[in-house]
């Protein structure tokens, strides 16, 4: 798997960008690479990169988040340090972008330093079992709103076609007819197809490029804690 310096995530509402930008970034960091990720979604107050706050710190991957994330605060501000991403050519940056083109609006200060450098991945995250991206070209409609929002190509798909904890095997192999169509339509590659962890073995030997994933955990700011997926 190619490593570019730099790699956004980005995709429809519900998608499961935010889980994999956590565990991509994650992997790099198991490969002794200084990685920082930036959490860029404005717009969602409920599932966010600094839920996992704990994990990424025990990997040793710096966290840039929103100011007041994780608060009921409504329009979490992008901070002035997430421009290191663009800027410090010693790490690897992983951006988490907001969902669909309102979400995407905020990327766009940084397009220019991200063409100037050209060491870039922009992903579209497609998760085929989304009220919305049900067909290869639902899913194209997104990305070209996306696209056209932050100014930015994408260049890479990842299928991450799932049911949350109701996934089975089947649920991934039957999105295999719409990522190949979309990948085809659009131009881009495959990135990788990203699963639960406990389905890997299941399908590597039947899916190229399988990317195992531990799910976000997802914490409440509640008195008692709680937690979920």
């Amino acid at each position: 798997m190619e490593h570019h310096r730099l790699t956004l995530f980005a995709g429809h509402y519900g998608s499961g960008k935010t889980n994999i930008a956590v565990n991509y970034a994650i992997s790099l960091a198991r490969q002794e690479k200084k990685v920082c990720i930036g959490d860029l979604d404005i717009v969602n107050p409920y599932f966010r990169t600094a839920d996992s706050a704990k994990r990424l710190h025990e990997a040793s991957v710096e966290l840039i988040s929103p100011q007041f994330a994780n608060t009921n605060v409504d329009l979490p501000a992008l901070p002035a340090e997430a421009y290191r991403l663009v800027q410090d050519k010693t790490v690897y940056g992983i951006m988490d972008i907001g969902g669909d083109d309102r979400g995407a609006y905020a990327l766009g200060r940084y397009v220019p330093f991200l063409k100037e450098e050209n060491n870039y991945k922009m992903v579209f995250v497609a998760n085929f079992c989304r009220p919305l991206t049900r067909t290869a070209e639902e899913a194209m409609e997104v990305m070209r709103e996306i696209e056209a929002a932050c100014g930015l190509k994408f260049t890479h798909i990842v299928n991450n076609t799932n049911l949350g904890p109701a996934t089975d095997p089947d649920v991934v192999l039957d999105s295999g007819t719409q990522v190949q169509k979309l990948c085809d339509i659009s131009g881009l590659p495959l990135f990788f197809t990203a699963l639960r962890e406990d389905l890997a073995p299941a399908l590597e030997e039947k899916i190229p490029n399988v990317f195992p994933l531990q799910l976000q955990e997802k914490y409440f700011d509640l008195p008692e804690q709680q937690g979920g997926i």
